[in-house]
């Protein structure tokens, strides 16, 4: 009851539409016909005046639904007992019956605080109704009148799980555009500070090696600005992201490289790597790609690293492999973003990652997805 109580309004009710307009347009049209026509109302004016008058306060029912109810509600209860007056004491104006819409407003607009008083609002006003009424009238009436509340908090609680489910769609997509950016972007970065530290180190001597280091440097800025500005494409409206296909297991062979300034690269593939889905080809290649930045980089004195990509009847098999002597992390550091952002893509289809030092020295990933790509 309490958190019931403590519920705010939701914010940034709609604003007013035509609708709106055409619905009041329409009771006070019913009231006043009703008027002129019926002629057993007692005090016909006055019982116009009760309906028509409150009915253009439902322009306001969904920014301030407690005072709207209240207005509303106190002006049906006192054309009840105007119509008493009549010789028939139910020639109650049919228009007040848009009354009902103030239960559904105030559960789907107000506060909890707005709520509750307008709940006891509704049920206390018809109490001189429900005194005189029998047993099987009034069974049936409470619950009537107590239907458009709870289709109001129903329509509520709707929204705002959708606008949670929402929420949680944008943090995976945040998650998943880190892992990108991280995977994409580190791996050409790390190729171009190695090339940029190896040319520094031969400029002076070798200057025909310099300029090739320089050229390497160029190739792979080229490809991650390229690479950026695809992502940003994609997350700019109105802006048609790149249609190329992505990277798949086919082009992990490409990752491998000589010895010439850190490690060589060795890529082995086997086993059945045909008719994988996209989803499973693009995580594959998006580890090994990763695994390989972090031997790169951090792996001392390492000279090869190993690629290994297996195809079995449900999963696909990853393995990368460094003969370096140290962890890519140092003694007693956490892991960084590289390997959470590769556990967390593992785990997104269904598989595993494993990542550590080696028994005989280096470091190791395995990795295993299944073919079927169970992405949650």
């Amino acid at each position: 009851m309490r958190s019931f109580w403590a519920e705010p309004r939701v914010p940034d009710p709609p604003a007013r539409v035509w609708r709106d307009w055409a619905l009041v347009a329409v009771i006070v049209t019913t009231a006043i016909l009703e008027g002129i026509l019926r002629e057993e109302l007692a005090w016909r004016a006055v019982a116009v005046v009760l309906v028509a008058a409150p009915a253009l306060t439902l322009l306001w029912r969904r920014t301030n639904p407690l005072v709207v109810l209240a207005i509303g509600f106190g002006a049906h209860t006192a054309a009840e007992v105007v119509a008493r007056f009549g010789a028939d004491e139910s020639a109650a104006l049919l228009a007040t019956a848009y009354v009902l819409l103030l239960p559904y407003a105030v559960f789907r607009w107000g506060s909890g605080r707005d709520a509750a008083i307008g709940l006891a609002i509704s049920l206390f006003s018809h109490v001189p109704w429900l005194a005189t009424s029998n047993v099987v009238d009034a069974g049936i009436g409470v619950p009537f009148l107590l239907l458009p509340a709870a289709l109001g908090a129903s329509m509520r609680y709707r929204a705002s799980s959708r606008l949670r489910e929402t929420d949680q769609v944008r943090l995976r997509e945040r998650e998943r555009l880190a892992r990108e950016l991280h995977d994409t972007v580190a791996h050409h970065v790390s190729a171009i500070a190695i090339q940029a530290q190896a040319g520094r180190a031969v400029a002076a001597s070798q200057p025909d090696a310099a300029g090739d280091a320089l050229e390497v440097i160029e190739r792979e800025a080229s490809r991650t600005l390229a690479e950026m500005r695809t992502m940003v494409g994609v997350l700019r409206d109105g802006e048609e992201p790149d249609r190329a296909p992505q990277r798949g297991v086919a082009d992990i062979a490409r990752l491998a490289r000589g010895a010439g300034d850190g490690p060589r690269v060795d890529v082995e593939l086997s086993g059945d790597l045909d008719h994988l889905l996209p989803l499973v080809e693009a995580a594959v290649y998006r580890l090994a790609q990763e695994s390989i930045t972090n031997a790169v980089r951090h792996a001392r004195n390492a000279t090869r690293v190993s690629v290994i990509v297996v195809g079995d009847s449900d999963c696909v098999r990853l393995t990368v492999r460094d003969d370096g002597d140290a962890s890519p992390f140092g003694a007693g550091s956490p892991p960084g973003y590289g390997i959470v952002g590769m556990t967390e893509r593992a785990t997104l289809l269904g598989g595993n990652l494993e990542a550590g030092r080696s028994p005989d020295g280096g470091w190791t990933v395995n990795a295993a997805l299944p073919r079927t790509g169970t992405a949650t």
